[in-house]
């Protein structure tokens, strides 16, 4: 009968480790501690998607991130119960989305959609909103890196947007 027993608390355990595991790929929590990125296991909450499913639509407010622990993901812009819009990017294990909904509840700008049979794991706002009203030095940590992660992407865009820019002028001007 231990051996039963046993078996159930393992899996728990091994399910627990690797979402410390997955959690620690994702750069607003690499640098933390065990103790503290068990925090965020914690309040984190799993889910599956079968394939064409949406995990999130297009002008909904958003509620929290996620992260792949398998399958892919697409993110699209204008997608329907018919169709799926532009893929903007195909997302795989250990990939993060949603992100921004950690600091705002703004309007999602895409949809994203289980490209197959997914896995993520969602971290949502007023979870984490009340982790760190306990824990306010990860609130701290995990804010000044998510920032930072926000302003590098931000300064990409503005690359690419530049790039276009001078590519649309060169057009014209030809």
């Amino acid at each position: 009968m231990n051996f039963i027993w046993s078996n159930i608390f393992r899996d728990k355990k091994d399910a627990e480790d690797n979402t410390l595991e997955l959690l620690r790929k994702v750069p607003i929590f690499a640098e933390l501690k065990k103790r503290e990125l068990s925090e965020f296991q914690r309040i984190s909450h799993s889910r599956s998607y079968e394939k064409s499913e949406t995990i999130f639509w297009e002008g909904e407010p958003g509620v929290g991130m996620y992260i792949i622990q398998s399958g892919r993901v697409q993110i699209t812009q204008k997608c329907d119960e018919h169709s799926t819009g532009n893929i903007l990017a195909e997302l795989k294990n250990g990939d993060f989305f949603g992100e921004l909904a950690l600091l705002d509840d703004s309007p999602r700008s895409a949809c994203a959609i289980a490209a197959e049979p997914t896995k993520v794991i969602g971290i949502f706002r007023p979870d984490l909103l009340s982790l760190f009203d306990r824990k306010p030095h990860l609130a701290i940590s995990v804010l000044f890196k998510l920032a930072d992660m926000i302003g590098n992407r931000l300064k990409a865009t503005n690359q690419e947007l530049k790039k276009l820019q001078e590519k649309l002028n060169t057009g014209k001007t030809s």
